[in-house]
């Protein structure tokens, strides 16, 4: 009875905000970066509305916080499949989310939502244009919602539904509230490279130089980003990325900017993740050979174990982004 009350008390403690001075900013805000302009006959379905019209698709959404006289490069938070820049800010049990930690490490910090996701519009006309009987049912898109059952194996929480890793260090005392962040994703139905990663160009331009932040999807964005143009990528940390570069391929655009590559634990138990690690440790190979800046880090080989691929959200995510800033205060040249 006695271990089991200060476990639950260990419990409440941790999904207690943390102390911490008031926040003091310059400025917040938020605007949109990129779009286009779509004609369509096909925007509603109800008679209340009219179908045709133009309206706004492909652009980004940006939030920002500035801390106070700003001496450390902006970061830039893009969040993974089926979520949105919810998964930077506060965690699922209350704790500081990384947007406001950073801020207070004196970075301005800048939280997207990808195209087509969260508060960047999507574009319903080609729904609307099936169930219109306008286009065959075979075009419909390819929207989906991941279930809590598959996401569990997927974020490694276990290797199967309700199985937990030992040692795992997401809070899934709050997991209703982590479910509650999913969104349905609509990255299938957009083109290559996703809308998004010109948008992140222009935002990094806009900048005048920033750190992108990737995450699981979004992890090949700052690398797809780069392709197009260098021109205002700082560096890029990309945490446990869908896919790195063929370590084949053309790595010049990597060249002069240095390079995180960050995962986990359990990576090498998950059919899913451990391909995709590979792939990474031989990009970062190819780099270091080439005589680039790139560096992976596997999180359990310098000792840290238990994090999930949530990793911003686990119990240790502060600690995982005070490595994050100390790689940056390291390896990323100041303005």
């Amino acid at each position: 009875m006695i271990a089991r009350t200060i476990l639950v008390l260990a419990s409440l403690a941790m999904a207690a905000p943390a102390l911490a001075e008031p926040l003091i900013i310059e400025k917040q805000g938020s605007f949109f970066v990129g779009g286009r302009t779509v004609k369509s006959d096909t925007l509603s379905t109800l008679p209340a509305y009219a179908a045709s019209g133009t309206i706004t698709v492909d652009q980004m959404y940006v939030r920002y916080q500035v801390p106070v006289d700003p001496k450390k490069l902006p970061v830039t938070l893009i969040h993974g499949c089926c979520l949105t820049g919810k998964t930077w800010e506060t965690t699922p049990d209350g704790r500081m989310g990384w947007d406001e930690y950073f801020v207070r490490k004196g970075h301005p910090t800048y939280v997207i939502d990808q195209v087509s996701r969260g508060r960047s519009a999507a574009d319903p006309s080609v729904i609307n244009s099936v169930k219109l009987g306008k286009t065959p049912l075979d075009k419909t898109p390819p929207i989906f919602a991941a279930g809590q059952e598959a996401a569990w194996a997927i974020f490694r929480f276990g290797s199967e539904y309700p199985k937990v890793h030992p040692g795992m260090l997401f809070p899934l005392e709050a997991q209703e509230e982590f479910w509650k962040q999913m969104v349905v994703d609509w990255a299938a139905t957009l083109p290559t490279p996703n809308p998004t990663v010109p948008a992140l160009s222009e935002l990094a331009k806009k900048l005048d130089g920033t750190i992108l932040i990737s995450h699981s999807q979004s992890g090949i964005y700052p690398f797809q980003t780069a392709a197009l143009d260098t021109k205002g990528i700082a560096g890029i940390i990309s945490i446990e990325p869908g896919g790195c570069p063929a370590p084949t391929g053309d790595l010049k655009p990597y060249m002069n900017m240095p390079i995180m590559v960050l995962f986990g634990d359990y990576v090498d138990d998950a059919p899913r993740w451990a391909p995709r690690l590979k792939l990474c440790r031989e990009f970062a190979e190819a780099m270091k050979k080439a005589g680039g800046k790139t560096e992976l880090l596997v999180l359990p080989e310098i000792g840290i174990k238990g994090n999930s691929h949530m990793l911003m959200q686990d119990r240790n995510s502060l600690q995982i982004a005070d490595l994050l800033i100390a790689w940056i205060e390291k390896n990323v040249a100041k303005k």
